[in-house]
């Protein structure tokens, strides 16, 4: 859409002609004016309309470190013993993590006064936290021959154990610790390969790529029986991101996609666990929703993409559509100044969001049930008050396009009103692409296609086991030492996230 220019020289002199092309010119300066803001928010603001709380703690930090440097000082004015008695913590500590006692004793139990001997009536016990840093260690395997003296020839020795890379150096949990580093912890390969270089130990980034590569390789059936399981599911959450990757021959990198499927029935009170399954793809034809959702017959809770439209328009799925999109477009247009219409269409949209903290956990017959009692009276008085809005304001403003966005997708919008299943957003995908954005701006790039599917492959179970409570490292290291010692492929699904016991989790 072309800007307005108004040429001075050319202007009517009818006033009613010029008084509609000063209000047809105000409104493009309104548009203009929210397109601006909203690209000056998406550059330098936040993404989200709250502050993520990791963010808020950054800002926090100098100013808890000065208030701790204030203390410090105090307490050493006031002596030793006032600082003894406000730092106790016996307790505090989870109990999982190993003791190591040590004994403070004075050197003489003879009184000092009458030099008798002293008895014991107590004792003082704190409790602090320590670390040993990271520390490699070499596992030496011995398998003893044995012979017959009275049968030449004969030697007996106890099969070798299979590892993920046959021959080589890492044990399996080495190698599950460079997979959580890079796709849990977002460190790329030449950063691990720096911090085992401060520790003497030489792995360069292609050889731990080769580890990584091997796994994939081996931990691919419990991937795809993860995705299996996630068809077979009643409702399903997905949403997609970009996956920048290298296109060899052209010096550059190609925007390939990141596609996320999400479980998450907890709110409802179902009992299948929590999983989320990444798919990669060259790129965002329409056709990739219908691919990887083939054999999904289910409730779909997505954005307004065409893609996932099509297999709703082709009865194959149930669609669900997503408020935070729909409250995000009057939110921006909220924040950018003056809004009363944004504003209460904000307020109306909070009201759905507090019935929703009410029945969070409930049964679907309840949470529905509740929905038809409270927030269909909501939407029967919001859908009326945005079409009036929408004839009362400029159709090129931000405010019309928020109208209608809400309005041309009210079916999906409010169907959660009849099925307690479906949540009121898509939050539960957006959350789980989050930590792929992180590993994303960290290596910047996957390195092939088939490099990002090892991404999505890897990622799918590092986060399915964080949902599911267990320790992403220890996960992969025992699935790891299963399927190098011949772990049954028609048993993959003892493999399975879920199906393992949970243990404290570090991530």
């Amino acid at each position: 859409m072309g800007i307005m220019v108004l040429d001075a020289a050319a202007l009517p002199d009818d006033p009613a002609t010029l008084r509609a092309m000063l209000r047809a010119a105000h409104d493009e300066i309104e548009r203009l004016r929210g397109f601006i803001a909203a690209l000056n928010r998406n550059k330098f603001g936040a993404r989200s309309e709250k502050l993520d709380p990791d963010q808020l703690s950054l800002g926090l930090e100098d100013a808890e470190q000065e208030l701790a440097a204030s203390a410090e000082a105090i307490e050493r004015k006031a002596g030793s013993v006032a600082r003894v008695g406000a730092r106790r913590n016996l307790g505090n500590l989870p109990a999982h993590l190993p003791r190591i006692e040590r004994v403070i004793d004075i050197d003489d139990k003879a009184c000092p006064c009458c030099q008798g001997e002293l008895h014991r009536i107590g004792e003082d016990v704190a409790e602090r936290l320590d670390v040993v840093p990271a520390q490699f260690r070499v596992i030496v395997t011995r398998r003893p021959k044995y012979a017959c003296r009275a049968c030449e020839g004969t030697v007996i020795q106890a099969p070798a154990p299979g590892h993920v890379v046959e021959g080589g150096l890492p044990t399996e949990a080495l190698v599950a610790q460079v997979i959580v580093s890079k796709y849990a912890d977002h460190c790329p390969l030449y950063r691990q390969a720096g911090i085992y270089a401060r520790q003497g130990i030489q792995l360069d980034r292609a050889t731990l790529a080769d580890w990584v590569g091997r796994a994939a390789w081996l931990l691919a059936p419990v991937y795809d029986r993860l995705r299996a399981d996630l068809m077979a599911s009643p409702k399903l959450f997905a949403d997609e991101t970009t996956a920048p990757v290298l296109d060899p021959g052209r010096g550059r990198t190609k925007t390939g996609q990141f596609w996320a499927y999400a479980r998450d029935d907890r709110p409802w009170g179902g009992t299948a666990p929590p999983a989320v399954a990444y798919v990669y793809a060259p790129d965002r034809s329409k056709a990739r929703p219908r691919e990887h959702l083939a054999g999904f017959r289910g409730v779909l809770q997505v954005d307004a993409y065409a893609g996932y439209k099509a297999l709703g328009e082709a009865g194959e799925v149930t669609l669900a559509l997503c408020w935070a999109h729909a409250r995000r477009r009057f939110y921006e247009i909220a924040a950018a100044g003056p809004a009363p219409i944004a504003d209460e269409a904000l307020r109306r949209v909070a009201a759905l969001y507090e019935i929703e903290a009410d029945i969070r956990g409930c049964a679907p017959e309840t949470r529905a049930a509740t929905r038809k009692e409270r927030s269909r009276p909501i939407l029967d008085g919001f859908e009326p008050w945005l079409r009036a809005n929408l004839e009362r304001v400029s159709g090129k403003s931000p405010t019309a396009e928020a109208i209608r966005y809400t309005l041309s997708h009210w079916a999906g919008l409010t169907r959660f009103v009849d099925d307690g299943r479906i949540e009121l957003d898509n939050n539960v995908v957006e959350r789980a692409i989050r930590p792929q954005a992180l590993t994303r701006k960290n290596a910047l790039f996957a390195g092939s296609d088939g490099g990002a599917q090892h991404w999505a492959c890897l990622a799918s179970l590092i986060e399915t086991a964080k949902l599911n409570g267990l320790n992403p490292l220890a996960y992969l290291t025992a699935t790891l030492e299963a399927l190098a010692s011949g772990h049954p492929i028609n048993r993959i699904d003892e493999l399975l996230p879920w199906r393992s016991a949970p243990q404290p989790s570090t991530v």
